[in-house]
């Protein structure tokens, strides 16, 4: 039982789970769920008390019971008690503070990476302003390479995310065009298709490593189909790179996406031993979001920028190229507002990069929510600035097939000039022999060369 007393009133929370959930910053999926606090005095109670936790003790109170979840039993079993070690003795106020110091360089936060448990980084981000979580954040490199490497300081990627209503193959050719001429695509050129069939995978995941083949690019491909979609079609000789899949902080909401532990273990092995990385061996791609459990009903009393952190730790077990928190898509009933929005996207990305993941961020909001592309602008410009791995491009900002407004081609060359970020350099060569970056390293394609057009008519 933790407790605090403001005035005259005493805050009591019953147990850890209760606490992390009111000292969250306000959002409308723990209203829905009945855990946030029920005024902004509680909510600061709940920090105040937070603060002065030790992390030792999260070693042994799980917000989720062990012998019932198997992503508990994943955290607590994979625990890495030397890296850990450094900070053993820390609070969770101690350790926010020492994650702002200097003495938090980048190669300390890669040792320590492996010790850090999601509820832990999920207790500093409840404490910690939005600049703590862009200073801590922008400290932590995580680089993952498959045929381009993702993340390396002073770099951006970008997913080139070329959906179409109908899989049209030369709708989705004309937006891959468009993207790889404004220097998208070194992450991933990523298809969500419209239906899960094998087939309309397979013909789709082969259009893509053509046109990767004919263009010689360094990069990856993927479509987003469900992982047991992606086995079938390795099995059948389908050239997969990467093995997507959307993941939760949950056993019972991992359950509902139809996956446990154990198939991601086989789809790994499973990409692993096509062996089609060039430059590294990351096979697997991973889209989370705060609210998933919640909108699956299997959130077990635990609020959702916790459950975000736990869907860290089941990514970091797999050791993925990408993982991507998709932050505004499943709607305001879960983040309702710009201002939501933003705090969850900078919480995401500080929480999944301290834990050692490479973190992107899809910065978007659904057309019902109470946002609109100023709020996505200034949370790209925070997130780059923060160190962010890799963010979309999307033909206008608008995807078409899915429904809902995330970031252009152009947004991206707008960050990359004005923060001076490049493409992952293997990528950024490419597009050099392409004659697609000037004389001053800027990417400003001034024609569309004759083998990209091709594209379209072959």
């Amino acid at each position: 039982m933790y407790s605090a007393t403001i005035g005259v009133r005493r805050y009591p929370f019953g147990d850890l789970a209760t606490l992390l959930a009111k000292a969250s910053p306000l959002r409308s999926g723990d209203q829905l769920a009945g855990l946030a606090a029920e005024s902004g005095e509680e909510r600061v109670a709940a920090q105040f008390v937070l603060a002065d936790v030790p992390l030792a003790s999260l070693l042994h109170q799980h917000v989720i019971a062990y012998e019932t979840d198997e992503v508990t039993r994943l955290i607590v079993d994979s625990h890495d008690r030397a890296a850990f070690a450094p900070i053993a003795s820390q609070t969770v106020g101690e350790f926010r503070d020492w994650l702002l110091s200097d003495e938090a360089t980048t190669p300390a936060l890669a040792a320590l990476a492996p010790g850090v448990m999601p509820e832990m980084a999920a207790a500093v981000c409840k404490i910690s302003a939005l600049q703590d979580l862009m200073v801590m954040a922008a400290k932590c490199t995580v680089a993952k390479a498959f045929r381009s490497t993702v993340g390396l300081p002073g770099r951006l990627s970008v997913r080139l995310q070329p959906n179409h209503p109908t899989d049209d193959v030369r709708g989705i050719a004309a937006s891959i065009l468009d993207g790889l001429l404004l220097g998208a695509g070194d992450a991933v050129i990523g298809i969500n298709p419209a239906t899960d069939s094998p087939d309309r995978t397979h013909r789709l995941l082969s259009m893509l490593d053509d046109i990767r083949i004919k263009l010689d690019i360094p990069t990856q491909s993927c479509v987003l189909a469900h992982v047991t979609t992606t086995l079938e079609l390795i099995r059948k000789g389908s050239p997969v790179d990467l093995v997507f899949q959307s993941i939760a902080g949950t056993e019972a909401a991992n359950k509902s996406f139809g996956i446990n532990l154990a198939l991601l273990k086989e789809a790994r092995e499973a990409a692993l031993a096509l062996r089609r990385g060039t430059v590294g061996t990351d096979v697997m791609y991973f889209e989370t979001g705060q609210g998933s459990a919640l909108s699956a009903n299997a959130h077990c009393g635990v609020d959702q920028q916790t459950l975000e952190a736990r869907a860290y730790a089941v990514a970091r077990a797999f050791k993925p190229l990408l993982v991507n928190t998709v932050v505004g898509f499943i709607g305001p009933e879960y983040l309702f507002d710009g201002k939501q929005i933003t705090r969850a996207g900078l919480e995401d990305h500080f929480c999944g990069k301290l834990m050692g993941v490479p973190m992107g961020v899809d910065v978007c909001y659904t057309n019902h929510a109470e946002a609109d592309q100023d709020d996505m602008d200034a949370l790209l410009a925070l997130l780059v600035a923060a160190g962010v791995n890799f963010i979309m491009g999307v033909p206008g900002a608008d995807d078409v097939m899915l429904g809902y407004q995330s970031t252009s081609f152009h947004d991206a060359l707008a960050m990359r000039d004005l923060f001076g970020r490049k493409p992952a350099p293997e990528f950024e060569a490419w597009l050099q022999r392409q004659g697609l970056i000037d004389s001053s390293g800027h990417i400003r394609p001034l024609e569309s060369p004759g083998r990209f057009r091709a594209l379209l008519t072959g």
